[in-house]
């Protein structure tokens, strides 16, 4: 039976090692770049900046949802979901399902004005999965970043 419940900081190290399953399943495994000790401190340190629920089978975690509080000039608060992971063995089991429900029920809780998170264009499984739930699926925008590297250069 699977359990999902509130993330604590002793489980950052098996978080790391789901994130980094994500990163290899995208195709860009070199991105993965956060320390474990980074990784702690901003979900665990005095200045906290991401929150995330678990899926948890047998006492071994199968599965998270990792989010934070983002602020649109248009919308206002919504909650943006930065990762959805389930270890490939327990994918087809309504694991994402019911990790997902709950990001919705914690939004829907704290009164965010949406919910939003980004999705591979060639990711067949998850754009099938995010279309049972009505989302809409928007073209057109490009991400944009500077590594810390080009920060530090600039």
């Amino acid at each position: 039976m699977t359990n999902i419940r509130v993330a604590v900081k002793e489980d950052c190290l098996r978080l790391l090692e789901l994130i980094n399953e994500l990163a290899l399943y995208e195709k860009a495994p070199h991105e993965v770049t956060v320390t474990l000790q980074e990784f702690e401190d901003a979900g665990f340190g005095k200045k906290p900046v991401w929150k995330a629920f678990v899926a948890e089978n047998q006492g071994i975690i199968i599965g998270l949802a990792l989010y934070y509080v983002r602020y649109s000039t248009w919308k206002g608060c919504r909650l943006y979901l930065e990762d959805l992971i389930v270890t490939e063995e327990f994918r087809g089991k309504g694991i994402g399902k019911s990790l997902f429900d709950r990001v919705i029920a914690e939004a829907k809780q704290l009164g965010y004005n949406g919910m939003v998170w980004q999705v591979l264009d060639w990711n067949d499984p998850a754009l099938n999965f995010y279309k049972k739930y009505e989302a809409d699926i928007e073209p057109g925008w490009l991400n944009a970043s500077l590594s810390k590297e080009q920060l530090l250069n600039y």
